[in-house]
């Protein structure tokens, strides 16, 4: 009897730590995710950039976009989480792959992340690469996946994440390296910022120009192995060059944006000028 009373007893204070657990982990997201601030984007009447202004944080920053160009999701996708709308945002099967793969070559050369688990880094600036931060990664990603659906997800992702020196997300890399809205980016471009992201303070355009190279056109690659490009568009996506230095955001109109800077709250503003 002593020994019953004494199981129900341990059985009752779990029951009580996973209760505490689980209420912690239901209200463990901040909201909103991400806080900061974004640049002031001003448009002309034909929703081409203008301009913009660096972000109060000192970042270029453009606001998230309302949905991910087709190309540029088929790159990201197939670079970073080629499982992503499958997996409930923890792979164990990559993470166990990234596991033996970290053993047998003495070092990270993987980690296993997926977007989900990205986007919680992200959020989470700053914090160091341990054992413990990956458990927490994994339990905020699987989090993540009640709160946001997968579109909402890959767009935080791609806001959010850095594609070298100041630039961050990928409407503003795409304004900064190619100057031009993401969803006109061809093959080639798309592949060059899907990459970027994964080291960008090593590889980015104007730097290690010759390993920028080969990591685009190893994704160029996989995407016609996967089927999602044919052997020409991947030639000929090949064949173009990188992107020289970043362009300039501060174009037309420069003190209609300074003034809208001033005084407009919004993050983009449509004007009526004729670009």
């Amino acid at each position: 009897m002593f020994y019953l009373n004494k199981i129900r007893k341990r059985y009752k204070i779990g029951i009580a730590i996973s209760f505490v657990l689980f209420t912690f982990w239901l209200f463990s997201l901040p909201e909103p995710l991400f806080n900061a601030p974004c640049s002031t984007v001003v448009l002309d009447n034909d929703g081409q950039l203008m301009g913009a202004r660096l972000a109060a944080d000192g970042q270029w920053r453009f606001p998230i976009p309302d949905s991910t160009p087709h190309k540029m999701e088929q790159c990201i996708l197939t670079f970073e989480d080629k499982w992503f709308r499958k997996h409930p945002g923890v792979n164990l099967i990559s993470l166990f792959r990234a596991t033996k793969q970290n053993i047998q070559s003495g070092h990270i050369v993987s980690g296993g992340s997926t977007l989900s688990m990205q986007v919680i880094r992200l959020s989470r600036k700053d914090k160091k690469r341990t054992f413990l931060e990956k458990f927490i990664e994994m339990a905020l990603a699987l989090r993540l996946e009640l709160r946001y659906t997968k579109d909402e997800i890959l767009n935080l992702y791609l806001t959010n994440a850095p594609f070298g020196g100041n630039t961050v997300g990928i409407q503003t890399a795409s304004w900064r390296y190619f100057g031009r809205d993401c969803k006109d980016l061809s093959w080639a471009e798309a592949s060059t910022l899907a990459v970027l992201p994964n080291s960008p303070a090593l590889i980015h355009p104007g730097k290690n120009r010759d390993r920028l190279l080969r990591k685009r056109n190893r994704l160029l690659a996989k995407l016609q192995k996967e089927g999602i490009i044919d052997e020409e568009t991947c030639r000929l996506a090949a064949s173009e060059p990188l992107p020289d230095k970043p362009k300039s955001l501060q174009k037309m109109a420069p003190h209609l944006i300074d003034r809208i800077a001033r005084r407009d709250n919004r993050q983009i503003t449509r004007s009526t000028i004729d670009g």
